[in-house]
């Protein structure tokens, strides 16, 4: 007997529209702006444009969650110990930006 197995079609699905999205979110401090970038349905850049955050307080939020953002290729990300608001607030403006690029 021959057992025969077929993958195809094995790569997962893209998720996002390929583009620059803008969206914001709430910080401690006031809005949280970033823009997001997909390429091939993937997620390849986060950046964090404008914030009202507290400086030394936020700077690792602002640092680490984009990256592991970027890593997970999901916003569901841990947010940085002391900095919970600004991680959060982050976080939710990645969102806001990937509801505009839903297939």
């Amino acid at each position: 007997m021959v057992l025969m197995l077929i993958t195809s079609g094995c790569a997962p699905a893209a998720k996002w529209k390929d583009g620059t999205y803008s969206g914001s979110g709430k910080g401690m401090g006031g809005p949280i702006a970033v823009t997001v970038k997909v390429e091939k349905g993937r997620i390849t850049a986060v950046d964090v444009t404008q914030h009202q955050e507290t400086p030394g307080i936020s700077d690792s939020a602002i640092a680490k969650i984009p990256q592991l953002i970027v890593e997970k290729q999901s916003t569901d990300v841990e947010a940085v110990s002391g900095a919970t608001y600004t991680s959060n607030g982050i976080k939710e403006a990645v969102q806001n930006a990937l509801s505009q690029a839903k297939k």
